[in-house]
């Protein structure tokens, strides 16, 4: 049994609490809502964002840090990508070096952020740098939190520089309904976890469009060729995008009705705006942001991503869908290797 703090109390951490619980854990899940935590407190069930499953007592729910991260084994962080900063700057008085440099600190966050293109690993490491060298591991996979929640079956991948750090987490939420396998390639399965959402997004505008799915398995198949490109030239394997936190991932998120990020390019397909889109929306796409920081961060390391640029255009710079669609179509004629 780990004692397991997970910041942040979304459908996926409310998800991952389940999880962590179900293995036998010791849980702690820390909403920046009052009225989440309320919710929590009271009627043991997240009926803001992932209604309809009972919290079990082996999870307590807190607004108070301090408290969360009281004796924490593992730190679990599940927040948008753009907060991860300052979710971590707050935690940062209540990280003591000598507890802190024994923590796991585990990322479930799939993003890149916009201002410095650094991936969630970097931003970890910079804001705990002068307290401690953090022992991090990166969450990802193919995971829709509804469905993990009703605890179908489901394998996802924990990634770490250290083999000893990702089986610990392994260990601590796998069990016969959660596979967690692991993996020695953070940057390959980062890169492959942010810029799936903005594969997800340009499908989402092929389906709004109307097309069928000749145009959606084109893109998908091409978008992973993106994805491969950049996380190679950022320093990860290709071998990596074949895997869950791959393919895996692409495939639920470009095609899995319960993506946010589908929805929002389904809809762009459709005709509404963007700002529309949004408002509607609870918790964060991800790959809105996702596609202007990927695409800054390709043409800062001269990687070739045609898609994402015309969603970063798309989402930016007033590009239609049907424009995207005309353009990547006309292209010049090349060879299929990536």
């Amino acid at each position: 049994m780990k004692r397991i703090a997970i910041i942040g109390a979304g459908s996926w951490g409310t998800a991952l609490a389940l999880v962590a619980a179900r293995a036998g854990n010791e849980v702690r899940l820390w909403a920046h809502s009052a009225e989440v935590v309320d919710g929590l407190q009271r009627e043991r069930e997240n009926k803001i964002y992932l209604p309809g499953f009972a919290l079990p007592d082996s999870i307590s729910a807190t607004k108070d840090l301090s408290e969360a991260l009281a004796d924490a084994e593992i730190v679990l962080t599940v927040v948008p990508s753009h907060v991860c900063r300052e979710v971590y700057g707050q935690m940062l008085p209540y990280l003591h070096s000598e507890a802190g440099a024994q923590t796991i600190f585990v990322n479930a966050t799939k993003g890149i952020e916009t201002e410095t293109q650094m991936r969630m690993e970097e931003v970890v490491r910079d804001v705990l740098k002068d307290k401690f060298e953090p022992r991090y591991v990166m969450l990802s996979g193919p995971s829709s939190a509804q469905e993990v929640a009703r605890d179908e079956p489901c394998a996802i991948v924990a990634a770490s520089h250290s083999l000893g750090w990702a089986t610990e987490v392994q260990q601590a939420l796998s069990s016969s309904r959660f596979r967690v396998y692991t993996n020695n390639d953070v940057v390959g399965v980062e890169i492959a976890g942010a810029i799936k959402n903005v594969m997800a997004i340009a499908t989402g505008a092929v389906n709004g469009l109307g097309l069928g799915y000749n145009s959606q398995a084109a893109l998908v198949t091409r978008g992973l060729a993106e994805m491969t490109r950049l996380a190679v030239k950022s320093g990860g394997r290709a071998d990596t995008l074949a895997g869950l936190a791959g393919m895996g991932d692409l495939v639920l998120t470009c095609f899995g009705a319960l993506s946010r990020n589908r929805r929002v390019g389904v809809e762009l397909g459709r005709g509404r705006k963007l700002e529309d889109i949004i408002s509607e929306m609870r918790e964060v796409a991800e790959g809105v942001k996702t596609a202007k920081a990927g695409h800054a961060l390709a043409t800062k390391l001269g990687v070739e991503m045609p898609i994402t640029t015309g969603v970063y255009q798309m989402l930016y710079e007033g590009k239609t869908p049907r424009e995207l669609e005309l353009e990547l179509m006309e292209r010049p004629l090349k060879s299929e290797r990536v």
